[in-house]
C-alpha cells in the first residue's frame, strides 16, 4: 500500500489482525509534532492507529524497494519462453524470515 493510498484509508475505518506484541518507540520532536498534526487532521485515527498504518505502509515500500540479484538457477520461463532466474537478492530472505515469524506469531494466539 503506499503511503497516498494509505491517507484515503484514513478517512475510513481500518481493520486488520493484531499481534499482543507492543512495541515502543521514542519519537524525535520532529516526527512526535508530524504525527500529531496527523492525529489532528484524522481525528477517527488514534496516534497508536496512525503509526500502526504508517509502519505497514513503509514496511510495504521497503519490500517492494529491494533490488533483484539474478542467481544461475533457472525457476521457470515467461510466456516468450524465455529463463526465469532466481531471485539471490534480499527478497527471498526476507520473505522466508517474514513467513517463519507470521507462524510465530499465528501459534502465539
Amino acid at each position: 500500500m503506499s503511503l497516498k493510498e494509505l491517507l484515503s484509508q484514513w478517512e475510513s475505518f481500518a481493520q486488520g489482525r493484531l499481534t499482543r506484541d507492543t512495541y515502543e518507540i521514542h519519537l524525535s520532536l520532529d516526527d512526535a509534532a508530524k504525527l500529531n498534526a496527523l492525529a489532528e487532521m484524522y481525528p477517527k485515527r488514534t496516534p497508536e492507529q496512525l503509526l500502526n498504518e504508517l509502519v505497514s505502509a513503509a514496511l510495504g515500500q521497503l519490500e517492494a524497494s529491494f533490488p533483484y540479484v539474478q542467481g544461475n538457477r533457472i525457476i521457470a520461463t515467461d510466456e516468450l519462453g524465455d529463463p526465469i532466474y532466481e531471485d539471490v537478492g534480499p527478497t527471498p530472505r526476507f520473505l522466508a524470515l517474514t513467513n517463519k515469524y507470521l507462524e510465530w506469531h499465528r501459534r502465539q494466539g
